[in-house]
This record gives C-alpha cells, sequence and structure tokens, in this order.
C-alpha cells in the first residue's frame, strides 16, 4: 500500500517557535490541538498562515499540523507561516522562487530590543532636567 510521506519543519519568528507537519490531503490546518479558525481569532493572523499555499496555488493540497509555543497570536502566525514555507519547499524545490521572492524562506530576526537599566525602556529616557 502506498505510504504517504510527511514534511516536518520548524519555524519561528520573535519567541514563537513552530513544528509544523505537512501532508497530502484536503486542505484540514490544526494549530495545538485545535482547527487554525478556532486557535486565531484575528483575521490577519489566519491571512499570515495561509499565504504560503496562495503563493504556491497549493490551497487546499496539504494537511498541516502544528504545535507552536511561545510569543503572541502574530508571532506565532509569522512562525507558522516560516515552519509552513520550509515544509513546502521540502515537498517541491520549485517552489523556492517564489517563496524567497516574496521573503517567507528566511526567518525574520526582528526580536523586541531589552530594557537598559537606568533608563525608561529600551530607548525612551526619563525627561531630563537642567534645574
Amino acid at each position: 500500500m502506498g505510504q504517504e510521506t510527511t514534511y516536518y519543519a520548524t519555524g519561528k519568528r520573535k519567541t514563537a517557535i513552530a513544528r509544523t507537519w505537512l501532508k497530502p490531503g484536503t486542505g484540514v490546518i490544526i494549530i495545538n490541538n485545535k482547527p487554525m479558525d478556532e486557535y486565531f481569532r484575528v483575521d490577519a493572523a489566519k491571512q499570515i498562515t495561509a499565504q504560503p499555499f496562495e503563493l504556491t496555488n497549493t490551497v487546499g493540497a496539504f494537511d498541516i499540523t502544528v504545535n507552536v509555543k511561545g510569543g503572541g497570536t502574530v508571532g506565532q502566525a509569522g512562525a507558522v507561516r516560516h515552519g509552513i514555507t520550509q515544509a513546502l519547499f521540502q515537498f517541491n524545490p520549485e517552489f523556492r522562487h517564489v517563496l524567497k521572492r516574496a521573503g517567507f524562506i528566511k526567518r525574520d530576526p526582528r526580536k523586541k530590543e531589552r530594557k537598559k537599566y537606568g533608563q525608561k525602556g529600551a530607548r525612551a529616557r526619563f525627561q531630563f532636567s537642567k534645574r
């Protein structure tokens, strides 16, 4: 009998880490044992997650299972997108050109800058008074 191939990839964004499994199927996306619509309440997060499929014309072609932890909603959505992109690239290396042009292959390195001691925030200072 034919054995279905499963593609695994890890996606990261800010402090969120998404472990992603992709296999041929009907387009069901399960995130932390919940359907995507139930897990991501914000429409922008759902759109971010679906972008790699729209670019590669594979909407509804794969079942995706994701375990994601850390970060917030948008960071987790970005991590899921990065993981799906890496798994799609394993499935078909010809997708690389399209996904690279969209900027999905490279991990987004931006993180929150840490607060410094003696200051109000990362860059904000306490107000200076000359007198």
